[in-house]
């Protein structure tokens, strides 16, 4: 009996970590495409991070998974364009205009979003006024960091931002019809990443991209392309999804609180972008509100399906 209590903490113990870690890189994933903006634009930034996660989720899959019609690849292409173009287009124009812990904390928003585009469309949720009470304090949050950023640039890249979390839902909401598809969801998100990448193609001339393939002589730029597109795309999919067969979905979750704060303190550290009061009472009322609106969520009625986490998520 002792020796099963003592691998059941074990277990907890690494799935902790294994949460802990898949946050962390989640957090400082918006320091890394702050830095390669330096020398990339936000397109090609967006461009070699997928190429690079769809390459290593190939090398996981290689093998080609065949779904019902055109009516299932359409939505693994609405899945592409939403998870993959426009989010991170958004979100890495954002941050040329705003700080990266700006952009970090209102993206982290997205479930407000979500639940909302999902009791609407799916019906698989009510929403009581405790979440509405979440969101508005969120936005109150959200209100005081860019209070700073009115009358210039900044409060564009936030605006930005807050549409990568309006367009996020479309794709959570698609992904909970994905997985019915398909079980094996690196299957499913290495197709994700392939239609992104299609869909990205118009992109590609209208804003002037370019291979560039010199500035990866950069080591600095290389390791940071790289921790996005294997880190943050493929490696975290990997540990979120041990740490929920170890520690099960509700408590994994939680960590997803740490990310906003994990951006800040990465920014500052890195990036040396201010930390001003006004901007901590920001973050502690954006995460109250996030954490106060998962208490006004009704549960989901029997057999409605779960989106396993993707690999796009970060």
């Amino acid at each position: 009996m002792a020796a099963r209590a003592a691998k059941g903490g074990g277990s907890a113990a690494r799935g902790h970590l294994f949460a802990l870690f898949t946050v962390a890189v989640w957090g400082t994933t918006f320091v890394a495409t702050k830095v390669l903006l330096v020398d990339f634009a936000p397109i090609e930034i967006l461009f070699y991070r997928f190429l690079i996660g769809f390459l290593v989720l190939w090398a996981c899959r290689p093998r080609h998974v065949k779904l019902g019609g055109w009516r299932e690849e359409a939505l693994v292409a609405a899945a592409g364009l939403t998870g993959v173009v426009l989010y991170f287009l958004f979100e890495n124009i954002a941050l040329t205009y705003t700080t990266a812990s700006n952009v970090g904390v209102i993206v982290a928003v997205n479930p407000f979003f979500t639940a909302l585009l999902s009791s609407i469309l799916l019906r698989d949720e009510k929403l009581h006024p405790v979440f509405f009470a979440g969101f508005a304090l969120a936005m109150a949050g959200i209100v005081l960091i860019s209070w700073d950023g009115l009358g210039t640039g900044g409060v564009v890249g936030d605006a930005l931002a807050v549409a990568a979390a309006a367009v996020w839902a479309f794709y959570a909401v698609l992904t909970r019809k994905l997985a019915a598809l398909c079980d094996d969801t690196i299957q499913m998100t290495k197709r994700t990443f392939a239609w992104g990448l299609v869909l990205m193609v118009p992109a590609l001339f209208l804003l002037d991209f370019q291979f560039g393939v010199e500035r990866f002589v950069d080591p600095v730029m290389t390791a940071n392309m790289l921790f996005l597109g294997v880190g943050a795309s493929a490696a975290c999919f990997a540990t979120w999804g041990i740490a929920v067969k170890l520690l099960g979905a509700v408590k994994t979750s939680a960590y997803i609180y740490l990310v906003p704060v994990i951006t800040v303190a990465a920014s500052v550290v890195v990036l040396g972008e201010p930390l001003t009061p006004q901007i901590c009472i920001g973050v502690v009322l954006t995460c109250a509100g996030l954490v106060l609106s998962e208490r006004g969520k009704g549960a989901p009625p029997a057999g409605a399906d779960e989106a396993p986490p993707s690999s796009a998520d970060r």
